[in-house]
């Protein structure tokens, strides 16, 4: 894992340089950000409102047994923004695009369409890696925040449901209790989230060698290292922000 780390430092250094070349295409960026952030939209924001669902359900009935019903909004919407929304949607794009990235280029590189380009004297590692790490990193924000919306509304109908929460004292307390910095902070999470994601994903397909079998085991090992790699960074995050 140091030494997959070491690459992944090397592969975004040649992407930076790549980029202020000014030869990533605007075209592509926007293909790219279709097919990561765009089709993971769906699942994404299920994935959302079930887990503000199942907050609710948590929840709710304790609140209510000990006088505190009118926190409920206040916790959920916190839950949602600081944590839930960022990590959840990480993961479901990992899980779809990040594998989907590892698969492509491993089967680039293992159909000696990497080579190709070599010939051309472009680098492979900026051709193919920038436009996927600056349309994650990009797009994946968007996704968190209406995310948060529909995780925010989900936990509110829920406790409608369950406990008779008017939905006013729950958009009160959701209201009272956000912060400013809890939203950048998230934001910053999902900005960090995708572009790790695009990065260790297409890094551990680049380093593909051999046949279909080993594009399989690529692709398994990149949504295994993707999504440990987000884990850590977002224990810096809440260490660095929450913490200091």
């Amino acid at each position: 894992m140091i030494r997959f780390l070491g690459a992944c430092v090397q592969n975004l250094i040649e992407c930076i340089k790549y980029i202020f070349s000014g030869n990533v295409r605007l075209r592509t960026v926007i293909s790219q950000a279709a097919a990561i952030s765009y089709d993971s939209l769906p699942i994404s924001l299920v994935i959302a409102f079930i887990s503000a669902a199942v907050i609710a359900i948590q929840v709710s009935k304790e609140f209510l047994m000990t006088g505190a019903e009118a926190y409920i909004g206040g916790t959920i919407a916190v839950v949602m923004i600081r944590e839930i929304a960022p990590g959840f949607v990480a993961l479901a794009i990992g899980a779809r695009a990040g594998t989907a990235i590892s698969a492509e280029i491993a089967n680039m590189q293992v159909t000696s369409q990497v080579d190709a380009i070599k010939t051309l004297k472009i680098s492979p590692v900026g051709y193919y890696f920038a436009p996927r790490i600056i349309s994650a990193a990009i797009t994946v924000p968007m996704v968190v925040l209406i995310a948060e919306f529909v995780g925010i509304l989900g936990g509110m109908f829920v406790s409608l449901e369950t406990i008779n929460l008017h939905p006013a004292r729950y958009m009160a307390s959701a209201w009272a209790w956000m912060a400013t910095k809890d939203i950048y902070i998230s934001l910053l999470k999902a900005c960090i989230f995708g572009g790790l994601i695009a990065l260790v994903c297409a890094s551990k397909g680049y380093e593909t060698r051999g046949g279909a079998k080993e594009v399989g085991t690529s692709t398994t090992q990149a949504a295994i290292l993707s999504t440990i790699y987000m884990l850590v960074a977002d224990f810096l995050i809440n260490l660095l922000f929450y913490i200091s």
